[in-house]
């Protein structure tokens, strides 16, 4: 069985594991620091409010994947100014899943990563963001890797 948690990725000078308690985030794991104060933390369960909190709370940009069984990946991002986006990781096993992709439209996601990118002060590779969101992998976390790249996180390695 895969990982069923997440991820946040954000940028932060505070305890993060602390912040994310404290809105919601549970079963907080390893937390690596990338650079530019951009850190990864994996967690077990976030509340349903729990990143537009958490973002709300920090003023900072903050990227949530929830993995299903390492198979799938749902991305909610949100910036300060109340930029969002969602999408998914590893559309050929969400149909397997019978998730609805149409849910998760490309076009919107893709301008959508774009746009929360610019808002961090980022320099995203659109062709990457394109790719990580329309391509399969073994397990999504991969994927989830690839993205933060995508969106120019420094430091994030795939």
């Amino acid at each position: 069985m895969g990982n069923s948690g997440g991820s946040l990725t954000t940028r932060s000078t505070g305890e993060l594991h602390q912040l994310m308690r404290a809105v919601g985030f549970t079963g907080m794991d390893d937390t690596e620091a990338l650079a530019e104060n951009w850190q990864v933390t994996e967690f077990a369960e976030a509340g349903p409010r729990s990143l537009a909190n958490f973002v709300r709370r920090t003023g900072t940009p903050a990227v949530m994947v929830c993995f299903h069984d390492s198979d799938v990946g749902f991305i909610e991002a949100l910036t300060p100014d109340g930029g969002s986006w969602e999408g998914l990781l590893n559309r050929e096993m969400a149909e397997s899943y019978e998730i609805p992709l149409e849910h998760f439209p490309l076009e919107p996601a893709v301008a959508g990563a774009l746009a929360w990118s610019a808002a961090a002060g980022l320099t995203p590779d659109e062709e990457a963001i394109r790719h990580t969101l329309t391509g399969s992998a073994l397990f999504a976390e991969e994927l989830s890797s690839a993205l933060m790249v995508a969106l120019g996180v420094p430091g994030a390695r795939i």
